[in-house]
């Protein structure tokens, strides 16, 4: 599909036309503003949604590691072993069972990063120290309270280190996503790359760039509020 194809005017002198097809071109983001919205949503949606399926299916996991060690192997084997299957290969053997939708792109993704989430909160929840689980057993904490009251907030720095790098890594496997047809920015690039249309590539790539930049500030930001001790210069 040509420059000319996509219905820009030829006889008009553009920065992104045929002839000229700049790298930057301020007029690219002007002119297809909508489009560059709707895939910005898209790509912000799906790297969320399969963050969030990620972590509800990472901490039970992370859990039953933990209290039965036998099992811990299998779990991290296993979720080591999905992040090494190729995306090509991936999508397409989710689509008989989810379809050519987002879904199958989330669910893909979600098992991605597994193999991240997994293993920080697994650390995370070792990193609490033996004395500390004693001590709220004998003031009388029962197994939920003591994990959500005591040992989470312990481990919180170390899963949100990981909850990061699985953010960041989502954010540039989304763009895989354009194999089914819902890859948000990916679709864009893809596209740039198969026309040579060179701002909506660079536009594209940067619009990536800051999402995860601005998804890492944000969970830098979270860690920050929920976990106020391990600030810098507040006194324990």
């Amino acid at each position: 599909m040509t420059l000319l194809a996509r219905g820009l005017p030829a006889a008009e002198p553009s920065c992104y036309n045929r002839t000229v097809n700049d790298w930057w071109c301020g007029a690219y983001f002007t002119d297809y503003r909508d489009e560059l919205v709707d895939a910005t949503t898209q790509h912000l949606v799906i790297t969320v949604t399969a963050i969030a399926l990620s972590i509800l299916i990472a901490f039970p996991l992370a859990l039953l590691a933990r209290r039965r060690q036998r099992l811990e192997t299998a779990i991290t084997g296993v979720s080591t072993a999905l992040y090494t299957v190729p995306s090509l290969a991936l999508f397409p053997l989710l689509v008989p069972f989810t379809g050519i939708t987002a879904t199958t792109v989330v669910i893909g993704l979600a098992l991605y990063a597994l193999t991240i989430l997994v293993r920080s909160m697994l650390d995370g929840l070792r990193s609490v120290p033996d004395e500390v689980r004693e001590s709220a057993r004998g003031l009388g904490y029962g197994a939920a309270s003591q994990l959500f009251r005591i040992e989470l907030p312990l481990a919180l720095p170390v899963m949100m280190a990981g909850l990061r790098v699985a953010t960041v890594s989502t954010v540039a496997l989304t763009t895989v996503g354009t194999l089914v047809a819902n890859g948000g920015l990916g679709n864009l690039i893809a596209d740039g790359v198969t026309t040579n249309f060179k701002a909506e590539l660079l536009a594209a790539c940067l619009l990536c760039v800051a999402i995860a930049v601005l998804l890492d500030v944000l969970i830098v930001g979270l860690q920050r509020l929920v976990t106020p001790w391990t600030r810098t210069g507040v006194s324990s």
